[in-house]
């Protein structure tokens, strides 16, 4: 029975790897279409949302059964638990990827340095998904941890963006709209970096039982074999 269980475990982390490899795919295809001008791009975004919901409802499947099925207790409720808490963070960024593609053709043809600071953004928010997954997969709280201090890194460009936008509008009020619908997209960015920071914490709480700021109590939490 336990074997079993452990197959279905194995499988949750697959089908988690794949959501987060998916929700990469939309983060990064959305920043290639904005910093290229390519309205096609933009276009490919939305199948990829519908994958990741998709998986997020193979994902709670998964986890009934386990729950249901297998009544797990102690570490493995939690990882369950933890999982269907961080499945509905990583539909969360599918969607913001794709709000984000439906922005695009309003910026066409608007280049500025901003611009560039939200490939910054898109690149740093792609780590942080990546990190917390993997922190999961690997039962790794040091690397959940590093998530929410590299939050910094997309709240820094973030003021960046609002920055240059604000010198633009100032130059030319005619950058009004393409100010706005730019600064919607950083936005976009900042919250998942913010869900990123959510999944990393329901690492901290499936490996300790405690959920909460990782930064805030880091020195407080102790490493024991159960969350080896």
């Amino acid at each position: 029975m336990r074997n079993r269980f452990d197959e279905q475990l194995e499988q949750l982390n697959v089908e988690l790897i794949k959501t987060g490899a998916l929700c990469e795919d939309a983060i990064s295809t959305t920043a290639k279409a904005l910093i290229d001008n390519d309205r096609e791009l933009a276009r490919r975004v939305k199948p990829i949302e519908r994958e990741i919901d998709q998986k997020e409802r193979d994902i709670e499947s998964l986890c009934m059964k386990l729950l249901l099925q297998q009544q797990p207790v102690a570490r493995d409720l939690r990882q369950i638990s933890s999982a269907l808490k961080m499945i509905s963070d990583l539909e969360r960024i599918g969607d913001q990827a794709s709000d984000i593609a439906e922005i695009l053709p309003y910026l066409q043809g608007s280049v500025s340095e901003s611009k560039l600071h939200i490939k910054e953004m898109a690149q740093a928010t792609i780590k942080m998904v990546t990190d917390s997954i993997e922190s999961f997969v690997r039962r790794d709280l040091p690397l959940a941890r590093s998530v929410v201090e590299y939050d910094n890194v997309v709240d820094g460009l973030f003021n960046k963006v609002k920055t240059e936008l604000i010198r633009l509008i100032s130059e030319d009020s005619n950058n009004g709209e393409f100010c706005i619908d730019l600064l919607m997209v950083a936005k976009y960015f900042e919250r998942i970096g913010d869900h990123a920071v959510n999944v990393a914490e329901w690492v901290q709480y499936s490996l300790t039982g405690r959920k909460g700021s990782l930064l805030a109590d880091a020195d407080d939490i102790p490493w024991t074999e159960d969350m080896a």
